[in-house]
């Protein structure tokens, strides 16, 4: 019996929260893309942030997986923006092989006139500060961190940027994120969002050679890209993607990735299933308070008892004081 030939595009889906590490050896260009969706309903039903924060935090959620994911090791990929704009911190963290969590802060009353006022966009809700991005190896390894300014910057434009400088890598990211309401049984609205990274990875490294940073000796003006035919066309096919394209179920990510490269013959591999998974727990939470002094002890008692609640996943847990030998005794 004849084998059935698999043709990307037909059947195969990876199907939401899960990442699809793709090459276009033509192009040379390797990626990742992702649709998330339960994900996203999953962390963003435990805070009641308003559209613009929960919208801003899915996107660096998905920003955070198309990063993460590309980790070869056992680490963590964290990215953090700190600003002066309405939403102050965004902090999304992916843990190896598949775990991620976030949250974010904002200023309620600005956030309300942002949103009165019709600035809600991400670079008018982040405002000015720093997008750090971070990759830890564990106790007994040193952090990598590459620091973004962020200055009306969208979060996609930051990653172009943080590659430029830190990486040297010729990048493209794209990202888009929706509340969809759906019909029937069950119904209701569902948050989705969707991300594709491209990046020129050519045989000869001089291909990929970027000039100066802007402002430098030699800066032409092209915003730090190369000249390479191949990358410009991947560049042009980027430009071409809609949003509703990397969030839609009925497209996936393999047929966007058909709809893009075909031309040029597009591989996908095995990726990875992401999942909603904070790294809290009760004694990892004990064992840092039994560090605290008799008077950090002292403060953080309310009613009788200690409550901490984890920020990223907001489960409380309760300690009786008295289980806790003061560090300074």
């Amino acid at each position: 019996m004849a084998e059935t030939q698999r043709h990307l595009g037909e059947f195969g889906f990876a199907g939401d929260d899960h990442v699809v590490p793709f090459a276009v050896e033509a192009l040379d260009i390797r990626g990742r893309a992702v649709q998330l969706g339960p994900l996203l309903d999953s962390i963003l039903s435990r805070h009641d942030y308003p559209e613009p924060v929960a919208r801003l935090l899915a996107e660096a959620m998905a920003l955070t997986v198309l990063l993460g994911t590309s980790l070869k090791f056992q680490g963590k990929f964290i990215v953090q923006t700190r600003s002066d704009g309405p939403v102050s911190m965004l902090v999304a963290d992916f843990t190896t092989p598949h775990a991620l969590r976030a949250y974010a802060s904002y200023d309620e009353a600005q956030v309300a006139e942002a949103i009165a006022a019709g600035k809600t966009s991400t670079e008018d809700l982040l405002g000015k500060g720093v997008l750090a991005l971070t990759v830890d190896q564990g106790a007994h390894m040193q952090r990598y961190q590459g620091i973004v300014p962020l200055d009306q910057t969208s979060l996609e434009e930051a990653a172009r940027i943080y590659f430029r400088q830190s990486e040297q890598i010729p990048t493209d990211v794209r990202l888009a994120v929706a509340r969809q309401m759906v019909r029937g049984e069950g119904g209701g609205t569902r948050w989705r969002a969707g991300g594709l990274l491209t990046q020129f990875l050519p045989a000869a490294p001089e291909r990929a050679r970027l000039p100066d940073l802007h402002g430098g000796d030699g800066d032409n003006g092209d915003n730090g890209q190369t000249a390479d035919d191949a990358w410009n066309e991947t560049r042009m096919l980027m430009s071409t993607i809609e949003a509703d394209e990397l969030i839609d179920p009925t497209v996936g990510a393999e047929r966007l990735l058909f709809r893009l490269f075909h031309e040029h013959g597009v591989r996908v591999f095995e990726g990875t299933t992401v999942r909603d998974q904070c790294s809290c727990s009760r004694d990892r939470i004990q064992g840092i308070l039994s560090g605290f002094t008799a008077e950090e002890i002292k403060e953080s008692t309310e009613d009788g008892k200690i409550k901490v609640t984890c920020e990223f996943c907001s489960v409380s847990y309760d300690f009786d004081p008295s289980e806790f030998a003061p560090a300074d005794q």
